[in-house]
């Protein structure tokens, strides 16, 4: 038995010419990202979970319960999972209504503490409950295979790709969605994705897979901020922050938003007070100076001081940055140039602007 609270997954085994290894443990909360270039083996250790791929040596523990290890293996009809395809995948026979009934069926609640017009409210789908399948957008068919999901009774939620068959407006469209339902939801979600965009919007953890094989594993913030990995050397590296709105200007549209000490003041529309926001904070739109400037526009401006700085490619420095005591890390990707001039050393007190924090939509 896994601990309570813990998702142990261990699955190795060929099919065809692709070898699969992949051992990780995440917390049975919140959403832990699969993440990885296509044919890293994402689809397959989320399957293989579900129980629809069995390899010989196998493990899956979820939240203290056993539902493979060695010759245990409980067919997929008895794992208590919601599946989200690629592809929705709904009975064109039925109406939006039937569809979220059939996943509901034999019951008004879901395992995860929602009613059938809680998931209808969550995922907007009052407008279309009449509707034929064959009358949905891509995003509208996707959102009511979740809802069907959701209404299935499940203690864990896993989606395999859900906006790659969406294009990039069907993808914005939904993505609010996903943010709500994540935010209420208490089942945890494995979520397999290529796109670092929706990690960053949806994830707590994060799974980083390549050839099979699992390469990092740990808190979404803490392995953006890992030098020693390439997501902080990547050209458009960021940190993810979930932020609680502390007040908010009407006369100005600003919000302050704390994080750990961290605070930070955002022009956008009215956020309601003890709101949790996710934010995003690149790289590229932080800047360092020895001195505070004068009669700067850039709102955020913060003591901190350098931890690392590490070389991103020819003409780059990665430098990784604390700006409050207990507050989250920060990268700021500056040119060698910068770097030379500033005669920047790790544990250097400086100023950090930052120029841009970008809210999740909502």
């Amino acid at each position: 038995m896994s601990d309570p609270g813990t998702i142990a997954v261990g699955f190795r085994g060929t099919l065809g010419r692709f070898r699969l290894d992949a051992r990780f443990e995440t917390p049975a909360r919140g959403v832990t990202a699969l993440f990885g270039p296509s044919g890293c083996g994402k689809t397959t250790v989320l399957r293989s979970m579900a129980g629809l791929q069995r390899f010989a040596d196998g493990m899956c523990r979820v939240n203290g319960e056993t539902w493979q290890d060695g010759a245990l293996f409980r067919p997929p009809h008895t794992r208590p999972i919601g599946y989200v395809f690629q592809e929705a995948s709904l009975f064109a026979h039925l109406s939006v209504r039937g569809n979220l009934r059939f996943g509901a069926r034999g019951s008004a609640r879901s395992g995860a503490g929602l009613a059938f017009d809680e998931v209808v409210d969550l995922l907007g789908l009052a407008p279309l409950l009449d509707r034929a399948p064959r009358h949905l957008s891509g995003g509208e068919r996707q959102r009511v295979a979740i809802g069907r999901a959701l209404l299935s009774h499940p203690r864990l939620l896993l989606m395999d790709e859900p906006l790659s068959a969406l294009d990039r407006s069907s993808r914005d469209e939904i993505l609010p969605f996903l943010e709500r339902l994540t935010a209420r939801l208490a089942l945890p979600v494995i979520y397999v994705t290529h796109d670092m965009t929706e990690v960053e919007r949806l994830a707590e953890t994060l799974v980083a897979m390549r050839d099979g094989r699992v390469q990092s594993v740990g808190p979404l913030r803490q392995l953006q901020s890992d030098p020693a990995l390439p997501f902080a050397l990547a050209r458009d590296a960021a940190v993810t922050l979930d932020a609680v709105v502390e007040s908010y200007d009407a006369e100005y549209g600003l919000a302050t938003l704390v994080e750990g000490g961290l605070r930070l003041v955002v022009p956008c529309s009215a956020l309601p007070l003890g709101q949790r926001q996710r934010l995003r904070i690149a790289a590229a739109d932080v800047s360092l100076a020895r001195v505070p400037p004068q009669g700067s526009t850039i709102l955020n401006i913060l003591p901190a001081e350098i931890l690392s700085i590490t070389p991103a490619g020819e003409q780059a420095m990665l430098v990784v940055l604390q700006p409050s005591l207990n507050g989250p890390t920060l990268l700021a990707r500056i040119t060698r140039l910068s770097w030379k001039r500033l005669d920047l050393v790790p544990g250097d007190q400086l100023q950090a602007l930052i120029k841009s924090v970008a809210l999740a939509p909502r």
